[in-house]
């Protein structure tokens, strides 16, 4: 797949806030206790399947990462984000973090037993979503893993909406239309969880949690 066109500003704009971002966002997993059992069932189903290196696409600075490596995981992680990069190296010297495009990922295919994207899929223009989840079949083994989190459209039958969003446009998506372009691809779903948002949240959408795997 080539690069997305949206891909340098969305690059620039995690550039400038990654030390805040970092500060901000490092802990979130510490009071989401549903996410991290489903990163468990996640991990527990790599590890059944062969114990492939699984890949964290959009890791940012690397705590998702880490935490990955620490449910028993071969885990390394990807973002566009050179300064994201450099903040996740920094913190984890003994992971492997790799600038990179979830786009064109230099990763041979079929070599993955597992990928995650968290919120990474959320700057994805509609009309390049399809090769981008093509992009992450391509790199999983039969059997792979894949999760992805996302928010999701008000109405299942709206397939994206947009949003704003601090950093750069983003977008939700409806978890069928979602299921069904990785379907096209030969990925199939598992599960998929909907979480309602706090009173407390920013954001009042509803969090999609969606499970699947390589045919």
């Amino acid at each position: 797949m080539t690069e997305l066109d949206s891909l340098p500003a969305t690059r620039d704009a995690y550039d400038a806030v990654a030390a805040r971002y970092a500060q901000q966002f490092t802990d979130t997993l510490r009071d989401r206790s549903l996410e991290r059992a489903l990163l468990a069932a996640f991990a527990e189903s790599v590890r059944a399947g062969g114990e492939g290196e699984v890949a964290d696409l959009g890791c940012g600075p690397g705590h998702v990462t880490a935490h990955l490596r620490g449910l028993g995981l071969r885990a390394f992680g990807v973002d566009a984000s050179p300064a994201m990069i450099e903040l996740a190296r920094k913190a984890n010297p003994d992971l492997r973090f790799e600038v990179g495009s979830m786009a064109a990922l230099d990763i041979a295919d079929g070599a993955l037993g597992g990928v995650l994207s968290r919120s990474s899929i959320i700057h994805t223009p509609p009309k390049d979503l399809p090769a981008l989840v093509a992009e992450f079949a391509r790199v999983l083994a039969p059997g792979g893993q894949l999760l992805i989190s996302c928010y999701a459209t008000d109405d299942p039958a709206i397939p994206t909406q947009s949003f704003d969003h601090s950093v750069v446009t983003a977008y939700r998506w409806s978890p069928d239309h979602l299921a069904g372009l990785l379907r096209d691809v030969g990925v199939s779903e598992v599960a998929r969880v909907l979480c309602e948002p706090k009173p407390t949240d920013k954001r009042q959408f509803q969090e999609l949690q969606l499970l699947a795997a390589k045919n």
